[in-house]
């Protein structure tokens, strides 16, 4: 089996499998091949396998945007399939991803057994509330509404300044970086709207499309009170003409503290998986805010991972003077397998539960301390 970077002559060939594997009705993109995404295509004697997709990402831990390969679009041919393809082409993504310096890699799992035999677990979540129109009508009023306009293209470094002010205070929110995010796209949607105050300055956005079953949210990112609350009352202005409203979850604040809900309430959500390709290179990218605090200390590891063989074995993961770095060496106390480290880097999941998923032996408080953070680690993006 050959697996090597697709081309854009390879587009009809890699189309009809995802068309083939995922039922997609949507039209196919201009380009098969556009900037920050390679693809790969496995073959055997010059026949297709299957293909998987790389997204250039990074995505903020600690405050800090840290390099991150989203792989999407992991198809394997039905007269291919039971053959190991598609492990052999997460092995050489895995492989991929850590020569281009993405130190994560996060992946919505179809296959979860497949990617957890590889290094990947649950780590977060990307949810979707729906409100009925009348538990809108319940959420707050504000005092002091600001003013609205549709965004236009001078608006746009203003817009992913909004966001990204906010998503550096979310673990697991992606910086949404140019060229694999296209800004531009933003115009085209049904609904965005960009808050101002009375200098003309930004202060939120909300960006949506109306579809068949009501109104999509896509961001609602306020700076405040106040421009939360302005664009909550842009959303119930749809009273009477819709019953329902759909909202991604971006802002846990927003959806969490300032909208009425029941006790039981219409909730999507989609699991996703983290992986660390590069131990070192992760430590070293990802923001430690609760290390400030700390003495200085050291846990002795001991990395279990197979398909990641340039990080495993012995390594110490050192707090000195309010900074954390990883390097060679220690007594192997803890050992941690590949599948808990994604979960502790993400503060989803304590030591103390790797320990009873048999993920992790030995007793090292201080990566809790590390870590220790309220909130669930979330995505606002699919791929």
């Amino acid at each position: 089996m050959d697996i090597r970077e697709y081309t854009e002559d390879d587009r009809d060939t890699v189309l009809r499998m995802r068309k083939l594997a995922f039922a997609g009705t949507a039209p196919p993109p201009e380009e098969l091949v556009v900037p920050g995404r390679l693809g790969l295509l496995a073959e055997e004697g010059g026949h297709p396998l299957g293909s998987l997709l790389i997204n250039d990402f990074a995505q903020f831990f600690g405050g800090r945007a840290v390099p991150m390969g989203g792989i999407g679009g992991v198809v394997v041919d039905p007269h291919a399939r039971r053959r190991g393809v598609a492990s052999a082409l997460v092995d050489t993504a895995l492989r991929t991803m850590r020569d281009r310096g993405q130190a994560v890699s996060a992946l919505y799992p179809t296959v979860p057994a497949l990617y957890r035999a590889r290094g990947w677990e649950r780590s977060g979540a990307f949810e979707r509330l729906v409100f009925p129109m009348d538990r809108l009508l319940m959420s707050p009023v504000g005092v002091n509404r600001l003013a609205t306009r549709r965004v236009t293209g001078t608006d746009l470094a203003d817009v992913h300044a909004l966001y990204t002010g906010l998503a550096a205070t979310v673990d697991g929110l992606l910086d949404r970086h140019a060229p694999t995010f296209e800004p531009e796209k933003l115009l085209d949607l049904d609904v965005a709207t960009l808050v101002t105050d009375a200098d003309g300055a930004p202060r939120g956005y909300l960006t949506a499309d109306r579809v068949p079953e009501g109104l999509k949210v896509h961001d609602l990112v306020g700076v405040d009170l106040d421009a939360q609350v302005t664009l909550l009352a842009e959303l119930t202005s749809w009273a009477g003409v819709l019953d329902r409203i759909d909202v991604r979850v971006v802002d846990p604040a927003f959806t969490g503290l300032l909208t009425s809900q029941a006790m039981r309430v219409e909730l999507a959500v989609s699991q996703w998986f983290l992986r660390v390709v590069d131990l070192p290179a992760a430590v070293a990218a990802r923001g430690w805010p609760n290390a400030a605090g700390l003495r200085a200390g050291a846990v002795d590891l001991d990395v279990v991972d197979e398909h990641a063989p340039w990080h495993a074995g012995r390594q110490r993961l050192v707090v000195d003077d309010g900074g954390v770095r990883v390097e060679p060496g220690g007594t192997g106390a803890v050992r941690v397998r590949a599948r808990a480290l994604g979960p502790w880097f993400a503060g989803a999941q304590s030591t103390a539960a790797l320990r009873r998923a048999g993920l992790l032996t030995g007793e090292a408080p201080l990566l809790d301390q590390l870590v220790a953070a309220p909130g669930t680690p979330r995505l606002a993006d699919f791929f």
